[in-house]
C-alpha cells in the first residue's frame, strides 16, 4: 500500500508549528515523516527531535531520520547496535551517505526492527554491494533525494533507471513532491525541492501522479514545509491505483459522452498510434446510440475526441491526442487534458487503465 509522508525540520521552526502540521497531515491520512538529523551535534542536542518523534509516533506516523557516517561519530552509535535510535523512537534511518555495505547489511539485523533506508539517487553499485553482503530484506527500503537548488534535480532517465535496481530486489521505495506553499526545507536556499527536476513549479498533486505512475515509487514525501491543507488534502485524495487526469470540457455534455469521459474505466489500447490514445470500449458499449457532432475543430496535443456516428463503427470511441492533427469534419472535440497534466500523457502505457475527472477548479462550467 502507497503511504503518503511529510518533512519537518526541528532546528528550522518551532515545536508547536510542527506538531500542527503533524496533526494536520495526519487527518489527511499522511503516515511517514522525515526529519533531518544531519544536523544534530551530540547527544545533548537531541532533546528537539525525541519530543517530536515521539509525538507522530502517537498519531500513527512512522519517523525516518537522515543520518549519515558523520552523525553516526556525532552522537558516538554504533551500526552494531542502533539502541540510541530505537529510543528516540525512530522506525527507520535513512543513509544520505551509506558506509561499505557490511555495515548496512548488519543493520538490518537490529533487534528492534528499524529500517535501513538506502539512498536510490547516487546511481552507483552501491545497492549491489549492500545486496551481496546478504542483508535481511525485509528491513531494507530506499529513498531518493530532494535538490533546493534549481536545475539540480535528477533527469527522468536516471530516476528509472536507478530505481528500477532497487525494485529488482522487490525493495520499497519513495521519492519527494515540493510544495509550492511551502516557504524552508532543510537549506538556505529554497527553489522547490523535488526529487525529479521536470516536477520542479508542478502543482503537487501532479508531481504525485506522474511518481505512482511510474509504477516504480511507493511512497511520496512532500519535502519541503509546509504544506498547505489544500495540498495535504489534494495528495490525501489522491488515486494512487489508476491515473486519473483533470480534464477542462469545451462543451455542454450530453448524458452519455459525459458518461463516458467521467464514470467509465479507460483502458489504452495495446496496439498503440503515435497520434492518439484509444479507449475503445465505449463504441462497443453505445452502439447504438447516436454521437451528433460537435466543436469538429483541429486537434493539438492533450485534447480529448468523442468520435460522432458519421464515423460509422467507430462512433463513441474516446481519443486522448498526442499529435496534431487536421479534423475530417467528423469527431468532435469534446475537451482538453488541463496544461500541467498533458506531459503525462507520453507515459501511459499500452493496455494501461486511467480516468478522467472535470478539473478541479473548473467544476460546474466549461471553456
Amino acid at each position: 500500500m502507497n503511504k503518503l509522508g511529510v518533512s519537518i525540520y526541528p532546528d528550522k521552526s518551532s515545536p508547536e508549528a510542527n506538531k500542527s502540521y503533524l496533526s494536520l497531515a495526519s487527518k489527511y491520512g499522511f503516515r511517514r515523516v522525515f526529519i533531518n538529523f544531519l544536523t544534530v551535534e551530540g547527544k545533548d542536542s537531541l532533546g528537539r527531535f525525541k519530543d517530536i518523534v515521539r509525538y507522530a509516533g502517537a498519531l500513527g506516523m512512522e519517523v525516518i531520520a537522515d543520518v549519515s557516517p558523520s552523525v553516526f561519530r556525532d552522537l558516538k552509535a554504533d551500526y552494531r547496535d542502533l539502541t540510541i535510535f530505537h529510543e528516540i523512537g525512530l522506525a527507520g534511518i535513512r543513509l544520505d551517505i551509506g558506509f561499505s555495505g557490511i555495515e548496512e547489511s548488519i543493520m538490518s539485523f537490529n533487534t528492534y526492527g528499524i529500517k535501513v533506508e538506502l539512498n536510490i539517487s547516487s546511481g552507483t553499485r552501491y545497492l549491489d554491494n549492500v545486496m551481496s553482503f546478504l542483508p535481511n530484506k525485509d528491513n531494507i527500503i530506499a529513498c531518493h533525494n530532494f535538490y533546493p537548488h534549481r536545475y539540480t534535480g535528477i533527469s527522468r532517465e536516471h530516476f528509472v533507471k536507478t530505481t528500477e535496481g532497487f525494485k529488482k530486489y522487490g525493495i520499497r521505495t519513495a521519492a519527494f513532491v515540493s510544495s509550492d506553499h511551502a516557504s524552508f526545507g532543510p537549506w538556505d536556499v529554497n527553489e522547490g525541492l523535488p526529487t525529479l527536476e521536470e516536477h520542479r513549479g508542478l502543482p503537487i498533486e501532479v508531481q504525485a501522479k506522474d511518481l505512482l505512475n511510474t509504477g516504480l515509487i511507493d511512497d511520496i514525501i512532500i519535502s519541503n514545509c509546509y504544506a498547505s491543507e489544500d495540498e495535504l488534502s489534494a495528495l490525501g485524495e489522491i488515486n494512487k491505483d489508476v491515473l486519473e487526469l483533470d480534464v477542462e470540457t469545451y462543451v455542454d455534455l450530453p448524458k452519455v459522452e459525459r458518461y463516458i469521459l467521467f464514470e467509465e474505466l479507460h483502458i489504452n489500447r495495446g496496439d498503440v498510434s503515435e497520434y492518439m490514445i484509444r479507449s475503445t470500449q465505449s463504441r462497443v458499449k453505445y452502439k447504438n446510440y447516436e454521437f451528433k457532432l460537435m466543436n469538429p475543430i483541429d486537434m493539438g496535443k492533450g485534447h480529448i475526441v468523442i468520435e460522432s456516428s458519421l464515423y460509422a463503427h467507430y462512433a463513441g470511441e474516446l481519443h486522448l491526442v498526442l499529435k496534431p492533427m487536421k479534423n475530417s469534419g467528423r469527431s468532435s472535440v469534446v475537451g482538453k487534458i488541463v496544461d500541467e497534466e498533458i506531459f503525462l500523457l507520453e507515459h501511459i502505457k499500452p493496455w494501461q487503465k486511467f480516468r478522467l475527472n472535470i478539473s478541479p477548479c473548473r467544476r460546474g462550467c466549461h471553456v
